[in-house]
């Protein structure tokens, strides 16, 4: 197979401009119309706002590759790495903050250098046990002699979707991608500069694994650059996960073509601008959960109660299907019946849970969202 790490001139792309522009100006509009109300709101000022974009995008960006993280987990280490009230929230797990750390250092300093070191470091947080699932793999340095293939379908009729460059060459190819992202790249537009740097990065594949997650977080960095802000107030990774299938298609695609990937940076753009269109929604939530807990910041709550008021505030507005009911709160807390029941009592006492008021045998509760 002719891979595109093969074609003559790698790794010096092309696109069509002309069928880019477009693109390019609906994202810019989009891009300035958030980042403008983000302002208007004060979000850019709250930790507790930043705090939801980021557990969605650690979960999102680990569900693509297969990784369920536990959403309470990764809730607990953000909280702890951003310094916020953590009494009653889930332990936190070693793949939950490692990979919390390496977003947070990849946006928080994004004016600092990129380097072999700073990327292999990324990547032993990732897997601080030194396994990936059962697998022993190399830590902290790049990948080793077996050839790296991206497969699907059962052992013995797998599918090779692509192979990356020969073990031999990842570290003039990494270093060629240093130099292209230090110096290089600067002479491109922010959000094209981003694209290319994903497709770049993951097409060579430098380590054993992470390498997608490595890719997505390169990707936040390089945003962050062009925004000239540490905070995002929109996942890219949440959107690449709803649309996962065309996301690994269309990189197939491009790495099975040439030189030209003008049909990444469209899907790109395309992907980036309907990332923002749902942060609509999910900065509406954003606002609630904020207002909710700055709301109730000394109100006593136990870890239980805790835990289903966020899948409420989750939920946001009417998305809590059929509301609260003593049998879920039991299946979401695994207490008992009697608990559950004192748990919701006390939530209406304390004006958090209101009785729904539709009519029937079952009873039903919904939580009492602040006005913004």
């Amino acid at each position: 197979m002719n891979y595109i790490w093969k074609q003559s001139g790698w790794p010096h792309f092309r696109w069509q401009s002309e069928r880019l522009i477009n693109k390019l100006s609906r994202a810019r509009f989009l891009q300035g119309k958030l980042l403008s109300k983000v302002q208007s709101l004060g979000l850019d000022h709250s930790e507790e706002s930043r705090s939801e974009i980021l557990i969605e995008e650690a979960v999102k960006t680990s569900a693509i590759e297969g990784q369920c993280l536990d959403r309470e987990s990764v809730r607990s280490s953000v909280a702890r790495k951003l310094g916020l009230p953590i009494p009653g929230l889930k332990a936190t797990d070693k793949n939950a903050d490692g990979l919390i750390d390496i977003m947070l250092n990849a946006t928080d300093n994004y004016k600092k250098t990129l380097t072999a070191k700073r990327l292999k470091s990324w990547q032993a947080a990732l897997f601080p046990t030194g396994f990936s699932g059962l697998s022993k793999i190399l830590v902290g340095k790049w990948r080793g002699d077996r050839a790296m293939q991206v497969v699907s379908g059962p052992v013995g009729r797998q599918k090779v979707h692509f192979e990356a460059p020969p073990a031999a060459m990842v570290s003039s190819e990494m270093s060629n991608f240093i130099k292209w992202w230090e110096k290089d790249s600067k002479k491109l537009d922010g959000l094209l500069r981003a694209a290319v740097a994903h497709f770049y990065f993951v097409t060579i594949h430098p380590f054993e694994d992470g390498n997608g997650r490595i890719a997505r977080v390169l990707t936040d960095m390089a945003l962050a650059q062009d925004e000239n802000l540490s905070k995002r107030y929109y996942s890219l990774s949440a959107r690449i996960m709803a649309e996962r299938e065309a996301y690994y298609n269309i990189l197939e695609k491009c790495q099975k073509g040439s030189l030209n990937i003008t049909e990444w940076l469209l899907w790109f753009l395309e992907c980036y601008c309907r990332a923002i269109d749902y942060s609509e929604g999910a900065i509406s939530k954003v606002l609630q959960k904020a207002a909710f807990w700055q709301k109730h910041a000394q109100t006593i709550l136990n870890k239980n109660q805790r835990k289903v008021i966020n899948r409420l505030l989750d939920a946001g507005k009417g998305g809590f299907i059929g509301g609260l009911s003593t049998r879920k709160y039991v299946s979401i807390t695994k207490v008992s019946r009697a608990t559950a029941y004192r748990d919701i009592t006390d939530l209406l006492k304390k004006k958090i849970l209101i009785r729904h008021k539709s009519k029937g045998r079952s009873v039903s509760y919904e939580l009492i969202f602040p006005e913004i």
